[in-house]
């Protein structure tokens, strides 16, 4: 069985304070949602001892939502794995479709933050997906076909046993648009298609999260899809009960 995950960006939201009373919420709303569903919250850098507090006695895990492609060094205001993993990071986000778009991140940039995400024993939260233009050209498969060999096709086959792959339609997120969960399913279903050329009946078992504005309301219907996973988590999860809600998807 497929781990089922429900991962919260927090992205650049929230104050220090705010963010450990977010985890406090979601600590204390958790015993409301099935055991078979893992939690994990990935706030700002500035917040993750504060919350990593927050969250001891609970099973909800502490992700990062980047990480440097150094180990270290003169990089400044850059983060490293090792920090990361150092404040009880089990995850980091690697390839959002916000760091690709703002920041330039390229697949070469990702392999090296693979690599040290992987060197300090962190689950990466591999991002991939199409913006607006390339759905409605009809690129949508060969876009995420190629950040999936340029990055996923490198890692050995031990690695990819621990991997988490959230699809991201880009067109999806902040703009209330969602992916129907046909659509959904079907690029998933895809995605999976994909990892098994490379590693065989091991994509079977690799969790793939959707990522484009899941809510309470839609989160059951697309959760149910045999090949999705979970979600990747943004605006609904910076409200403890919206979160919870989400992670009640798997229970109806």
């Amino acid at each position: 069985m497929r781990k089922k995950i429900v991962a919260g960006n927090w992205k650049m939201n929230t104050l220090p304070a705010e963010g450990v009373e977010l985890a406090k919420g979601v600590v204390a709303g958790r015993g409301e949602v099935c055991s078979c569903v893992n939690f994990i919250v990935c706030p700002p850098f500035t917040h993750l001892s504060m919350v990593a507090e927050a969250l001891k006695g609970s099973d909800i895990e502490l992700g990062a939502q980047n990480c440097a492609a150094e180990a270290k060094g003169a990089y400044t205001g850059e983060v490293a794995a090792s920090m990361i993993a150092a404040l009880g990071c089990k995850y980091v986000i690697l390839g959002h479709s916000e760091r690709r778009q703002y920041y330039g991140e390229t697949s070469a940039t990702l392999n090296k933050k693979m690599e040290q995400a992987y060197a300090n024993n962190l689950t990466p939260i591999y991002c991939v997906g199409e913006n607006l233009e390339e759905r409605e050209a009809g690129k949508h498969f060969d876009v995420v076909k190629a950040q999936i060999e340029e990055v996923v096709y490198n890692l050995t086959e031990e690695q990819f046993k621990n991997l988490v792959i959230a699809y991201e339609p880009v067109w999806a997120i902040g703009t209330g648009k969602t992916a129907t969960a046909d659509q959904a399913q079907e690029i998933h279903a895809y995605i999976r298609k994909v990892l098994a050329e490379k590693f065989g009946a091991a994509a079977a078992e690799c969790p793939i999260l959707y990522g484009g504005s899941c809510k309470p309301a839609n989160a059951a219907e697309i959760f149910a899809k045999e090949d999705v996973d979970g979600g990747l988590i943004g605006g609904a999860a910076l409200k403890a009960a919206d979160f919870l809600a989400i992670g009640k998807g798997f229970q109806k």
